[in-house]
């Protein structure tokens, strides 16, 4: 637009310079815009002459009028460089495309001075058109960016979508429980998503590949671990009778005794405490392998605040140099809230474990606190001590299996009555089977396991 200004402009000062007339009769000529204007110095910053022509109302031909003090002092400072140059002329007048020209001065060439011809042309109608540009494009290009970003997230969103079914089969991945029991990774991305031509179905290929070898790898443990399982049941089961023979034998023995040899006496002894304590652990064994083999409980009612009440009786019966406290909840004690469904052998045995368990590991003088709760859906048995703790480094392994903590915590009473390291995996086993969860929490000074067993609905 600027260059049909200047190109405008530059007719003008052709017209401005034409030889015949003065200036001020020039630029009345036809064919002048309106708003044209014109100055000529002679020297300083008051013109000899100047104009501005202008429209008056009705159909009136331009007439020239003068411009404001302001406008000339503008336009007296434009260079004399031939170039075009935009300058704001005051609120009454606004913008201007204007330029400066050597010239002379004078009615005759005898009385001509040099001056300085500064010519121009008003940018209201630019200035006008790009505001209307500015109207139009604004809205139209705000529309053009909704429109392209639409579009964008659109395609986006689609080619996104294969992504998000990988997303999905890791994600439903990530939620199996996979340290444990029989795993079958069935979930893979669809085959379509794992296409190797596009970078995203190089990623669900590669997913699914490594599925392909997690779910070999698991089944090769859990046929490993059902091969280990089966071994110590049908062992434990053929050393039974061994074990019974044995220690039948050995109870035989016990008449004579006091005839036998010192040695020989304490040697029979030494080989019944041991037959027992061998049979202890094949029970064990015989027990995890049912419980392994599915959920081999006989189903009734318990009540839990005589299960508790029996439990630590026994407890203190073996453990007297313990102190032992049982704190049940008030509110549920002679009501119902504290019956569940389950076994209620195994259910003690599990108590029991953990009883026994706090009584070989602690020292003598050691206070085990048990605790019964119940809330809207569970019942919580507590069985805490303060004894000297569980390294932090067995918490999280001490219901496996054949797991002990005999180095670093007290054992007392007779070597052979030692842990077998299974007592724990019981309990987990039995709460497991009656759908609970089982959790230990330990610190230097205090020990506290918890069984979470879930109350019938009502």
């Amino acid at each position: 637009m600027l260059q049909n200004t200047d190109s405008q402009l530059q007719g003008i000062v052709a017209r401005l310079r034409a030889p015949d007339g003065t200036t001020a009769d020039r630029l009345l000529q036809p064919g002048q815009p309106q708003g044209t204007l014109y100055a000529i110095f002679t020297g300083g910053a008051t013109p000899a002459e100047s104009g501005l022509l202008v429209k008056q109302q009705g159909h009136a031909p331009l007439e020239r009028t003068s411009l404001p003090d302001q406008a000339l002092s503008t336009l007296s400072d434009v260079p004399v460089d031939g170039n075009y140059h935009t300058v704001h002329l005051g609120s009454s007048l606004g913008a201007y495309r204007v330029t400066a020209l050597s010239a002379t001065y004078g009615n005759t060439p005898s009385s001509s001075v040099p001056a300085t011809l500064v010519v121009g042309t008003s940018l209201s109608d630019v200035n006008h058109m790009l505001q209307q540009i500015i109207r139009v494009a604004v809205p139209l290009s705000l529309l053009a960016i909704i429109v392209a970003g639409l579009a964008v997230g659109i395609v986006v969103r689609r080619s996104l979508r294969p992504l998000n079914r990988v997303a999905t089969t890791a994600q439903q991945v990530s939620q199996l429980q996979l340290d444990r029991g029989e795993v079958a990774l069935a979930m893979r991305v669809p085959q379509a998503d794992a296409n190797p031509a596009s970078e995203v179905g190089r990623v669900g290929q590669a997913l699914n590949h490594m599925l392909d070898n997690v779910d070999g790898a698991l089944a090769a443990r859990q046929a490993s671990e059902t091969k280990l399982k089966q071994f110590i049941a049908d062992a434990s089961h053929e050393l039974r009778n061994p074990l019974a023979s044995i220690s039948g034998y050995a109870e035989l023995t016990r008449r004579g005794r006091d005839q036998l040899p010192a040695d020989t006496a304490f040697a029979l002894g030494r080989v019944e405490s041991e037959a027992r304590r061998m049979s202890r652990l094949v029970e064990d064994l015989l027990l995890l392998a049912r419980l392994d083999s599915g959920p081999n409980i006989d189903i009734g009612p318990v009540d839990l605040t005589e299960l508790l009440i029996n439990a630590v009786s026994d407890a203190r019966a073996a453990g007297q140099d313990h102190q032992w406290i049982l704190d049940l909840d008030s509110a549920s004690v002679g009501g119902d809230s504290m019956i569940i469904t389950g076994d209620r052998y195994r259910l003690h045995q599990a108590v029991l474990n953990l009883l026994t368990n706090a009584r070989t590991h602690t020292p003598a003088g050691t206070t085990v606190r048990v605790g019964l709760r119940v809330d809207r859906t569970d019942a919580l048995i507590t069985v805490a001590d303060n004894g000297p703790g569980i390294p932090q480094k067995l918490q999280g392994q001490v219901f496996e299996r054949f797991t002990r903590a005999d180095s670093s915590r007290a054992r007392t009473g007779d070597p052979s009555s030692g842990s077998t390291g299974l007592g724990l995996a019981i309990v987990a086993a039995v709460v497991e089977a009656h759908h609970g969860r089982v959790a230990v929490q330990s610190v230097p000074g205090s020990t506290e396991f918890s069984i979470r067993l879930p109350l019938p609905q009502r």
